[in-house]
């Protein structure tokens, strides 16, 4: 099931959405503390985690050589950031073919994509193909084992929730190394002030013993080069994950008799 642009943003918008941003933003500065010098795509709905990665002049650990924000074409687009000197940063890009030249990407932060995507594999294949040789992949995706999958007031009550071993497994599969993985949103999605004030104070206790039970798992992976035991579906022949040569025989060669 998809999600259009306007819930996404009416959802960022709202208390819930606020702190949800919150909270899960502090992971991703846990996992991603320093990206000076970094070019940074987002993918999905991912501009509420990416704001405070924008460049403005200052320099800090915090703010990227450069963000951009493409959005799947089922689900639409806004302009973003409401307020920047660099001007719009965000463009509609079909999922499978990603306007951007081979490695050109650091750092890819996913966010409503995997889950929802119509065409996993070479939506997959074309991440892999923009990042730059060890460059890292994180996806925020619903957790099976936690309640936010199961409320549809968020949009992570959409499409299919992931279990960590079957992210790991996902990225495995197409060509990812999964790094390191963190949790957040460990209290139900609750609207009232009381709901919020919950989530907010089960986030220190549950990211150090619930971590399975989170509403959301982050897992970064690495862009591997040689598939290990894996048959990756390229999204276009002409874009191939390298290979092992393989040699020829001449076609003159006769072997020897003995």
């Amino acid at each position: 099931m998809q999600i259009d642009v306007v819930r996404l943003r009416d959802f960022y918008a709202s208390p819930l959405g606020v702190v949800t941003a919150r909270l899960v933003s502090a992971r991703l500065g846990e996992l991603w503390p320093d990206v000076a010098g970094r070019r940074v795509l987002g993918l999905g709905y991912a501009v509420p985690y990416l704001g405070a990665l924008v460049p403005d002049g200052v320099v800090s650990r915090r703010q990227a050589e450069r963000v951009i924000a493409l959005m799947p074409s089922h689900q639409g687009v806004h302009p973003w950031p409401v307020i920047s000197r660099r001007g719009n940063l965000a463009a509609l890009a079909s999922e499978t073919a990603l306007p951007l030249a081979d490695g050109a990407i650091d750092l890819i932060l996913m966010v409503h994509y995997l889950e929802t995507s119509e065409s996993l594999k070479p939506m997959l294949r074309e991440a892999w193909r923009v990042l730059a040789d060890g460059g890292r992949l994180l996806v925020i995706a619903p957790n099976r084992t936690g309640s936010w999958a199961f409320f549809e007031r968020t949009p992570f009550g959409y499409g299919r929730p992931y279990s960590v071993g079957q992210l790991e497994a996902v990225l495995r599969t197409h060509l990812f190394t999964p790094t390191r993985r963190s949790a957040s949103l460990f209290a139900p999605p609750m609207t009232s002030s009381a709901g919020l004030r919950a989530l907010m104070a089960a986030e220190s206790v549950g990211g150090r013993w619930w971590r399975r039970l989170g509403g959301v798992v982050l897992m970064e992976a690495e862009k591997r080069l040689y598939a290990l035991n894996a048959t990756v579906e390229p999204a276009r022949a002409r874009r191939l994950a390298p290979t092992p040569a393989v040699p020829t025989m001449n076609r003159n060669h006769k072997e020897p008799r003995p």
